[in-house]
């Protein structure tokens, strides 16, 4: 089923000639890109950079698996969103969807799957504090009572 409006927390963007083909038309592997922004700016918008993680907790966030649906395409000059919300979260990975947004058209369903490690590459607990945010992008998540709910 498709959503008729974004959900979670929405980064804009403006398509450039540099993410598009010949034809205009927006070249698969920049809805990565866009994504990843997206993902950094959840963090950003939060005060925690993904340097300081790395130098102050010696974690980082690396991509396990990426799965994406693309649907419609974007073009030059398109003014688009990316829509983050958490699908899942479990000790050291996070599932999130993000979605690709032109007005109340669904462009592209993504769903990353991350890893929190270590300095040499292995698994690390999610820190509380991060595990705590991204739970708040949660659809089963209550803003008044700050826990996650089922639902309806």
């Amino acid at each position: 089923m498709i959503e008729a409006a974004p959900q979670g927390q929405l980064y804009p963007l403006r398509v450039q000639w540099e993410d598009t083909d010949a034809a205009g038309i927006v070249y698969y592997a920049n809805y990565l890109r866009f994504v990843e922004r997206a993902r950094s700016d959840v963090l950003l918008r939060q005060g925690i950079s993904q340097e300081s993680l790395l130098r102050q907790e010696g974690i980082a966030f690396a991509v396990r698996g990426c799965v994406v649906d693309y649907l419609k395409p974007a073009r030059l000059h398109d003014d688009l969103i990316v829509a983050t919300t958490l699908h899942e979260a479990r000790g050291a990975t996070l599932a999130l969807d993000q979605n690709v947004w032109r007005g109340a058209d669904l462009l592209a369903k993504t769903r990353v799957t991350l890893a929190c490690i270590d300095m040499a590459g292995r698994p690390k607990r999610i820190p509380r504090a991060i595990s705590t945010l991204f739970a708040t992008l949660s659809t089963n998540f209550s803003q008044s009572s700050g826990t996650r709910t089922e639902k309806e």
